[in-house]
């Protein structure tokens, strides 16, 4: 099975070429690269969200697994669905899923499913990728694509890429795609997604989960950022750090109704 580019040519370029000048448009070329256990980043288009990813991929070395969590956007398939084989192809080239790590993740627990549909047109991990692919050539991945759900729902599906990261005994980077608040001022989003961050960097995944709910944050990715918390804490995460904090205003002047991005590394 292969999976098509679904946003190719309207998040980012769809030919190669333009694509890397673009994200060289994006990254810090001579930023310190560590080991870390897991990444916030946002999945708008590149124009607007490119700086906020690119700095965080710049910090971060890729191990041989990456396992991506997003928003399912779409309404399609299971409420939590993981593509369990396959080929992603991007304009930089196919990536394959590793396979043995995916059915080991939706054995673990009822919540998880094998599940292709949800990640046909979804564009929250396919915008991940081709930061992924420029900073290394070789390596695979674990598409998990999450609907809305409740608190005890994310604690299952973390303990299930838990289990299933230990059984077998892979290195993996946990990647969390999202963006923060949709259609608010740029002052009023600011101030909503600080408590949210707060949240993150303590690494209270559910003081996260309740701050977002009680402040009506509209932060699309709160499910997939609550998980990647709750395996990195068990996964013996030591710290968090903000990257990098923006909004759409700061792009194109309108700070009346912005999306806002941030990227943020948990260590």
């Amino acid at each position: 099975m292969r999976r098509t580019p679904a946003v190719a040519g309207q998040f980012y370029p769809a030919d190669r070429d333009g694509l890397l000048e673009e994200i060289k448009k994006h990254i810090s070329g001579n930023a310190e690269k560590k080991s870390v256990i897991g990444i916030v980043s946002p999945h708008a288009g590149f124009m607007y969200s490119g700086d906020t990813a690119g700095a965080v991929y710049s910090r971060i070395e890729i191990p041989e697994t990456v396992i991506l969590i997003g928003p399912n956007h779409t309404g399609d398939g299971k409420p939590v669905s993981v593509m369990t084989e396959g080929i992603w192809s991007t304009p930089l080239g196919d990536l394959s899923i590793d396979k043995e790590l995916a059915k080991a993740i939706c054995l673990a627990s009822p919540r998880v499913h094998a599940d292709s549909k949800a990640h046909r047109y979804e564009h929250s991990l396919e915008t991940q990728l081709p930061f992924l692919q420029f900073f290394r050539k070789e390596f695979k991945i674990v598409p998990i694509c999450m609907k809305r759900t409740r608190f005890i729902n994310c604690q299952q599906v973390s303990q299930a890429i838990l289990k299933g990261v230990q059984e077998t005994k892979r290195k993996v980077l946990l990647v969390a795609s999202s963006d923060m608040t949709h259609y608010e001022s740029h002052d009023s989003a600011t101030l909503k997604d600080k408590k949210a961050i707060d949240r993150i960097l303590e690494r209270d995944a559910e003081g996260l989960y309740e701050t977002v709910e009680k402040n009506h944050i509209s932060m699309c990715g709160m499910n997939p950022v609550t998980v990647m918390l709750l395996c990195a804490n068990e996964m013996g995460a030591r710290g968090s750090r903000l990257i990098k904090y923006m909004t759409s205003g700061e792009i194109n002047g309108d700070r009346s109704h912005v999306v806002a991005y941030a990227g943020m590394i948990v260590e």
